[in-house]
């Protein structure tokens, strides 16, 4: 990263642009404490050091494999303290997350052969469309 200023510190601006994240990406997980910068410019301006960036990819990568900040939030913690328990907590976060995402597939799947009937219908039918019929809401009949 050739955007360290002479001390070693970069901005903002300068970790977001090398990272390909928006500076409001960076103020949001510092309000989340996931991230916070290592210091401020005699201006004011937040500054990160090499250290804070790579925290920055250690949570962009986990949230490319599907993890949500609350569950890095705790892998992170788990990385600071490295502690021994570490392997089963991590182990734990990973069967969750297996099993929420087994879900929505599941969700999914249903959804999907909802929608392929739904396309049969359609092609099978003459005259007024049963798909809209179906999803019409049923009038209700008045009491007499």
């Amino acid at each position: 990263m050739k955007t360290e200023s002479a001390n070693g510190s970069m901005t903002i601006g300068q970790v977001a642009g090398a990272m390909g994240v928006a500076a409001t990406t960076l103020r949001y997980y510092e309000r989340e404490g996931l991230l916070s910068p290592s210091g401020r410019s005699r201006a004011g301006y937040r500054l990160y050091d090499d250290r804070t960036v790579e925290r920055l990819r250690f949570i962009r990568s986990a949230q490319a494999i599907g993890f949500a900040l609350d569950d890095i939030r705790r892998l992170l913690e788990l990385d600071d303290v490295g502690s021994s328990a570490c392997r089963s907590n991590v182990q734990l976060l990973l069967e969750r997350r297996l099993a929420e995402i087994d879900r929505k597939l599941s969700d999914l799947k249903y959804v999907r052969s909802m929608l392929a009937r739904a396309l049969n219908r359609c092609r099978a039918s003459a005259g007024e469309c049963a798909v809209l019929r179906e999803l019409r809401p049923a009038k209700k009949r008045s009491r007499s």
